[in-house]
């Protein structure tokens, strides 16, 4: 199979689909590979490194999207990408459709087979999301402390605290991948970590795993409690493939301090609180209700080196069915990549994603058996 690397043109990504290692397993099993000059120098991989691997050096996207028919990228395309989709290729990417209804619709427009990363499932676990999900959780705790800073907009909070001084106090909602490790992260430093969680099993699971942290039940009436006395709160909710439920309204966020700072992780789909919107790392702050909200919607993009590696760590035998069996075949060998698929031939296949903005759509069983 022709496969496709294009270099990520979504605001400050820097990461890569593919690293030079994969390239060269995939031209060992006799794949062609077409990467964009310069796609993953924000990463540190170098064209030289490309070629000697085996991939094919390319100057523009134009050049990649005409000659892969899987193209793999990081982040869901932009505009001027889905306009070069059409129906020979297989898009293999993070998609977070439930928060776009113009991306959606877009490719389903280009009749394009789109497999999301985010909905790929394995049991009860998300593979391919869950190495991001442990860099962005582990992130919130480092950005949320850094913009907690007076000089950065926040209350002049140290969250460690010092002898003499309490430690500042940190809400993760959600105790899933993304919550867990900005709970790790955020008592290491020393600050007083509470968990919301709804899931029993999962919350027994923290107590015993999580020492320096605490759970509680998420509920309204608790949040609401405990924001009066929180300096930093991160949003780490995850339903797959569906939107981000609005757990903290306009109206809660004026319980919390001014200068108290919200990180919401869960951005990429649309964001657990009523008064998110996507930032970019360039521009990555606002402040509604007296609250600092950081909301950039590709965190892991600032680590990119690490990001690409623990990506590429879970993709490469994705990306390899795929490449030998062709998309539908390796979707039905292959389950928990079935469970990935978001459109095919014109159609969305995603209820959730259909749900979310009022869609038709198919299963990915009514495709798979036709």
């Amino acid at each position: 199979m022709k496969i496709g690397v294009p270099t990520e043109i979504k605001a400050q990504e820097n990461r890569v689909s593919v690293i030079p290692a994969v390239v060269k397993n995939l031209v060992s099993k006799g794949h062609e590979v077409f990467v964009q000059k310069g796609a993953g120098d924000g990463a540190s991989y170098p064209d030289e490194q490309y070629q000697t691997a085996g991939a094919k050096i390319v100057a523009t996207a134009e050049d990649v999207f005409a000659e892969g028919e899987l193209i793999v990228k990081v982040k869901e395309p932009q505009p001027s990408e889905i306009a070069m989709l059409n129906e020979s290729h297989t898009l293999f990417t993070y998609l977070h459709l439930a928060a776009s209804q113009t991306l959606t619709e877009g490719l389903v427009k280009s009749g394009c087979t789109s497999i999301a990363y985010e909905t790929v499932k394995v049991g009860n676990h998300l593979p391919l999301l869950e190495p991001m999900s442990e860099i962005a959780g582990r992130m919130a705790s480092i950005v949320g402390s850094y913009h907690l800073a007076n000089h950065r907009g926040g209350r002049g909070v140290l969250l460690g605290g010092v002898p003499g001084v309490a430690p500042g106090r940190v809400v993760v909602i959600g105790g899933g991948t993304a919550g867990v490790n900005a709970a790790r992260v955020a008592a290491g430093i020393g600050a007083d970590v509470t968990i919301l969680e709804i899931d029993m099993e999962r919350m027994r699971f923290l107590d015993i795993t999580m020492s320096g942290t605490r759970t509680l039940f998420s509920n309204e009436a608790n949040l609401a409690d405990l924001l009066p006395r929180v300096d930093l709160v991160i949003g780490a909710v995850l339903i797959p493939g569906a939107a981000a439920p609005k757990l903290i309204t306009r109206e809660m966020l004026r319980l919390l301090q001014p200068g108290s700072v919200l990180v919401d992780i869960a951005v990429d789909q649309g964001g657990c609180a009523e008064t998110t919107r996507p930032t970019t790392h360039d521009n990555p702050t606002y402040v509604e209700e007296d609250v600092l909200h950081y909301c950039v919607a590709n965190m892991p993009g600032a680590y990119a080196r690490t990001s690409t590696q623990a990506l590429n760590n879970v993709t490469e035998r994705y990306i390899l069915s795929i490449a030998s069996d062709g998309p539908l075949e390796a979707m039905r060998k292959n389950k928990p990549l079935a469970d990935g698929l978001s459109t095919h031939a014109g159609q969305l296949t995603s209820e959730p994603v259909g749900t979310a903005h009022n869609m038709p759509f198919v299963t990915a069983d009514q495709v798979l058996a036709g």
